[in-house]
């Protein structure tokens, strides 16, 4: 032990530490007595938890890899606690929603690690040129574009690319793509319920999901979280927020309590206006974000802090934390993307610029950091950090999502279909801006006679289907 100590360096600590315990019955009299000189020699804690290829990862400090173990069985909230097993880092991904705005920022990673990101199967909704340019590009196994009418263009402009693979379409041929091959990973970026059944179509066949598709969770977490504990595959947040708040417990020990969530929130792009001045909002003042490039659907979920709402649903199921324990504060710079307190009241947060690709990467690399060469956050630069409270009657949307969180069941999916049905209104200049928090309303009292506290997938489903219905069914008062 000494001399090993003497030699210095986690990698010899790492080394004398599976030589112990290997030969533990032959060489010591007292295991105890062997971890205890251990940790005088080296200055850290050895927890014998680690995969075959981490080599030491449970030490209480300066660990040299992954995350302190905890009891998978114990689990019971979607952000894994253990390590990620895995022989080397190499990550092959099934990537959904390729053409999108996550989908494409995924793809940039890609490109720039090679080494450790490698591409089998791609689904986009129906840009088939931009589609059949990323399977060239990073030889995808398999295909699949959302709309079918546009598989046969797909089709044809793959083969006169010279591309050889699987071809598929459809809402199936989605579920298909995530169940794909020998894919470690898939990328969740469809927007809206759209992303339900294939998630769940990856989780059993044993793939990890990097979850960029808040909505999975929102609506179908009564299935999603058992499903994920059954078959031991984790579920790793792709969007800043809960990326922060993931980043912010590793290292986190079985036990330590977990007092407070603090979610930022930009504010969306009608921060700064009088509530009295939203009677004039166009919708393309709605897709003007002050801070983040996003979809048009996240963008202005962001303007009614929707986002922020359905964001509150997703941590619970994430993380385990009961509402109460959930607070929003608008952050206007988007540089602390959350921040979680403690029971001693220390309170950690993640930084850096508003970059998609940053909780994108972690996602997809957890445990591990990456070397990406981004513009580095200069605090001296950016001179201040402000805070304020949410205006909860300039965004009613808020409070909506509590309340459809605490009464669980089937309402927070009710409460999902029917924003994603007045966005849709909203966007085709069917209601107004200020219409659209009322429609969640409507809708939501319309589900209180049918509420399931315990819904199966085929419940979810049928209600999703049934709270667009009721929503589109909403008559706008003139304002």
């Amino acid at each position: 032990i000494e001399g090993f100590a003497a030699e210095g360096g986690l990698h010899s600590a790492a080394f004398l530490f599976d030589l112990g315990e290997k030969f533990k019955d032959r060489l010591f009299e007292n295991w105890k007595e062997f971890t205890m000189k251990f940790e005088l020699a080296f200055g850290i804690s050895p927890i014998p938890t680690r995969s075959k290829s981490q080599g030491l990862t449970g030490c209480s400090s300066h660990r040299k890899r992954g995350l302190v173990s905890m009891s998978q069985n114990k689990r019971a909230h979607a952000a894994p606690l253990s390590e990620v097993k895995m022989d080397n880092f190499k990550r092959k991904i099934n990537l959904l929603g390729s053409t999108g705005s996550i989908g494409t920022q995924t793809l940039d990673i890609v490109e720039e690690r090679p080494e450790n990101f490698e591409v089998v199967a791609l689904a986009a909704g129906s840009n088939v040129e931009m589609l059949v340019d990323q399977a060239v590009k990073f030889n995808a196994k398999m295909v699949c574009v959302r709309d079918e009418t546009k598989y046969s263009e797909l089709k044809e402009a793959l083969e006169s690319a010279g591309w050889k693979g699987d071809v598929v379409a459809g809402e199936q041929g989605v579920v298909e793509a995530a169940r794909y091959g020998d894919a470690d990973v898939v990328v969740t970026g469809i927007v809206g319920c759209a992303g339900l059944l294939p998630t769940i179509a990856a989780i059993e066949s044993g793939k990890d999901i990097a979850l960029a598709n808040k909505e999975t969770l929102i609506a179908g977490g009564p299935v999603v979280v058992p499903l994920l504990k059954k078959h031991n595959v984790n579920m790793t947040p792709a969007d800043s927020e809960h990326s922060a708040i993931f980043q912010c417990l590793q290292g986190r020990h079985d036990g330590t309590l977990l007092k407070k969530i603090l979610l930022t929130a930009s504010g969306g792009a009608f921060r700064d206006w009088k509530a009295e001045d939203l009677k004039n909002v166009t919708v393309q003042d709605a897709l003007k974000h002050p801070n983040w490039d996003m979809g048009a659907k996240i963008t202005i979920d962001s303007a009614t802090l929707m986002n922020k709402g359905l964001e509150v649903i997703e941590a619970h199921y994430l993380f385990g934390v009961e509402y109460a324990d959930i607070e929003v504060v608008v952050h206007p710079q988007s540089i602390i993307h959350s921040m979680v307190e403690f029971g001693d009241t220390s309170v950690i947060g993640q930084l850096g610029w508003p970059d998609m690709r940053l909780p994108i990467v972690y996602a997809l690399s957890w445990p591990y950091r990456l070397d990406m060469k981004y513009d580095r956050l200069d605090l001296v630069k950016l001179g201040s950090l402000t805070f304020r409270e949410p205006d909860r009657k300039k965004y009613p949307a808020l409070d909506l999502s509590y309340a459809a969180g605490r009464a669980a069941g089937t309402m927070p999916c009710v409460l999902n279909a029917a924003n994603e049905a007045a966005v849709e209104l909203f966007r085709a200049e069917k209601i107004h801006y200020l219409d659209m928090p009322k429609v969640l309303e409507s809708v939501m009292e319309r589900h209180k006679s049918d509420w399931r506290e315990n819904p199966t997938l085929d419940d979810i489903v049928a209600f999703d289907k049934l709270a667009r219905v009721h929503a589109k069914e909403f008559v706008a008062v003139p304002l």
